[in-house]
């Protein structure tokens, strides 16, 4: 990092634009900017997850995803670059593998709901599918590393699995959908 900010505000972006990585100006309703918006807001929301009673393995995992997802969001904020590495999506796969273990196969579709937990997985599974549309959106225009799609792709896969494991760590179960419930 070339400097640390010490000032907060510098009025800057007051006519509309920002700055990226690189210097150059974009304007903030831009697909790259709204693209590096939703993977920060995916990055919050698994920091509020983070806040929540997890085991020490699952906290690990997570810290990471934030450290990869602010890698992602550097990506986008400097055109061109490329941070998150092709071996990463992998390592969500294994993840995945690893929790999906112990849990029963799915034969019906779920909510999100069960524990708070689980439930906060769950919003984080919805913010990333956005985020990783926003991607594809910023891709159809300009060009941005395959990576990042893949990684989201399998992130929120993972979250979804996370979200039936912590439930089965709470003794919750899946909440299982009922089609016509309330018909």
């Amino acid at each position: 990092m070339g400097y640390r900010l010490s000032k907060i505000y510098t009025r800057t972006g007051d006519a509309g634009t920002t700055g990226l990585g690189d210097g150059s100006r974009t304007p903030k309703n831009s697909l790259r900017i709204a693209a590096l918006g939703e993977v920060d807001e995916l990055n919050s929301v698994i920091g509020l997850l983070l806040c929540e009673e997890l085991p020490e393995q699952l906290r690990d995992l997570l810290v990471g995803i934030q450290h990869d997802l602010f890698d992602l969001g550097g990506e986008m904020s400097i055109p061109g670059a490329v941070l998150l590495k092709a071996t990463q999506p992998a390592q969500l796969e294994a993840a995945i593998d690893h929790y999906n273990g112990d849990l029963s196969p799915l034969k019906e579709f779920i909510l999100p709901g069960g524990s708070r937990a689980a439930a906060t997985t769950h919003l984080a599974r919805t913010v990333c599918r956005r985020a990783e549309r926003a991607l594809v959106a910023l891709a159809a225009e300009e060009t941005v590393a395959d990576v990042g799609r893949q990684y989201l792709n399998r992130l929120s896969d993972l979250l979804f699995v996370l979200g039936r494991w912590l439930n089965k760590q709470a003794g919750c179960g899946d909440v299982l959908w009922q089609k016509g419930k309330n018909a």
